[in-house]
């Protein structure tokens, strides 16, 4: 027992003494979200690139009183392994509160700021008790299974949730292409993958021009107001799409 808790005291103080050398180390570049994301260890630069696209659509939150859910702690089963992308995120957003969803246990990850809940992405209960208990998100980030069924599934309930100004993330989507995650390579147009979901979704944005009698609008079809798709990642943005059309009316084109 006595080798077991200074196991584990070590592990601890370990963390924190690293902790505190990145967080020296960030300190000139707390605007540089690709300076932090290599200081912090995510792979979210490097393995990636995409931070620079980051900066570009979270800048506006920079200051905010956001919140933050990250879907992915990282680390696997290691329960002291991961949370790379949350200490980045805390750092890049001094007023933000960030929050953290992986399957395993990665309670010992918190600190100031930072919460990580346990449980499946998938699982709508749990999401819907996340969701409450944080009231309301700002930014979602889905970086969890990758599977191409999973994150449709968490995206059609958590989008709902996310706040009016708020944008949604999808990392990782070149498991779109890869069969033992529910992808496809052979037929692109398969309406299971992630890609041709999301890719579907850009119709919701020019609903209005369907000419299509008594026509009902969706969910998405009302909140969603742009997509932005990159190489592996893809941003949703949530308000109001109200945008009339110039020559369409109640989905049907004037008679001359």
């Amino acid at each position: 027992m006595r080798n077991f808790l200074k196991e584990k005291l070590s592990i601890s103080n370990s963390r924190k003494l690293k902790n505190l050398w990145q967080d020296l180390l960030s300190i000139p570049y707390r605007h540089n979200l690709s300076k932090l994301g290599r200081i912090y260890g995510t792979d979210k630069i490097g393995e990636h690139f995409y931070t620079t696209h980051y900066m570009l659509h979270l800048k506006k939150f920079k200051y905010k009183r956001l919140r933050l859910l990250e879907i992915g702690v990282g680390g696997y089963a290691d329960p002291n392994a991961g949370g790379n992308s949350l200490r980045m995120w805390k750092r890049y957003f001094p007023f933000g509160r960030i929050y953290g969803l992986d399957l395993y246990d990665k309670s010992a990850l918190q600190e100031k700021r930072i919460k990580i809940f346990q449980g499946s992405q998938v699982d709508e209960e749990l999401l819907n008790e996340v969701d409450t208990e944080i009231g309301g998100l700002d930014v979602i980030i889905d970086d969890g299974s990758h599977i191409n069924e999973h994150v449709i599934k968490t995206f059609n309930v958590l989008f709902p949730k996310l706040k009016e100004g708020g944008v949604y993330i999808v990392e990782d989507t070149q498991t779109s292409y890869w069969e033992d995650f529910g992808g496809d390579s052979k037929d692109l147009n398969n309406p299971s993958t992630m890609t041709n979901y999301f890719k579907a979704l850009t119709d919701s944005l020019n609903n209005q021009e369907f000419l299509i009698e008594d026509y009902q609008q969706s969910y998405f079809d009302r909140k969603i107001i742009s997509l932005h798709f990159y190489h592996n990642l893809i941003f949703i943005y949530k308000g109001n799409n109200d945008e009339k059309s110039n020559m369409v009316i109640d989905n049907k084109r004037p008679s001359n």
